[in-house]
């Protein structure tokens, strides 16, 4: 009887033992986990802080950046404005215009070429300008209706403008350094592009003749 006692107690005393040990075991398992996950989330900190501070500076480059496009732009427009005085100054005063609507002209659709009735419109203003027996410098300016992209429209009122320098050339042996041909595309309408007549106004070549 005693004996079985003494097994009991030793059995107990041993659970007891096996118990503390292994709530030992568990409590330092958890705390090695949760300094894992701790440093885990200190080093995920630190890149999303450095992160932040990466787009913010890539923000103010950005910022600065716009401000120097501003800064350079303000400056291209003055230049712009220099140089269309100094153009003035070469030009002189208008004494002529005339204008070639698409009536006149007779461009087919997206052609440069010339028609028998476009040339026969140049040929009238020529007559004109020999008369008066004035003008030094002329320019020659081609214009389009707003459809289709711009870039386009600027290359093909370019084409049609050197088509009409070209026949004054050949046709009247006007100097070529007294003539200019430029393109303005759609930026200058003389009518409402909304309607098929407005748009065939805008679709013209001028002719200035400056002294």
């Amino acid at each position: 009887m005693k004996k079985g006692l003494f097994v009991l107690a030793g059995i107990l005393v041993l659970a007891s033992f096996l118990t503390l040990n292994w709530g030992c075991a568990t409590k330092k398992y958890v705390s090695s986990e949760i300094a894992t996950v701790d440093k885990k989330v200190s080093s995920i900190s630190t890149e999303v802080e450095e992160a932040q501070k990466r787009i913010k500076e890539h923000d103010e480059k950005l910022a600065t950046i716009g401000e120097l496009i501003k800064q350079h732009d303000s400056q291209f427009k003055q230049v712009d404005g220099k140089i269309e005085e100094v153009k003035t100054l070469i030009r002189g005063n208008l004494v002529m215009k005339a204008t070639l609507t698409s009536n006149e002209a007779k461009f087919a659709f997206n052609s440069a070429e010339l028609t028998p009735q476009a040339k026969a419109a140049i040929d009238n203003f020529v007559q004109k300008l020999i008369q008066e027996n004035k003008g030094v410098y002329i320019e020659i300016q081609g214009h389009t209706d707003n459809v289709g992209p711009e870039e386009v429209n600027l290359a093909l009122g370019q084409k049609r403008a050197e088509a009409v320098m070209m026949y004054l050339y050949k046709t009247y042996h006007i100097p070529l350094h007294r003539m200019a041909a430029v393109s303005l595309g759609s930026s200058s309408p003389i009518a409402n592009n909304k309607t098929k007549e407005g748009r065939a106004q805008n679709r013209r070549v001028e002719i200035l003749v400056y002294e």
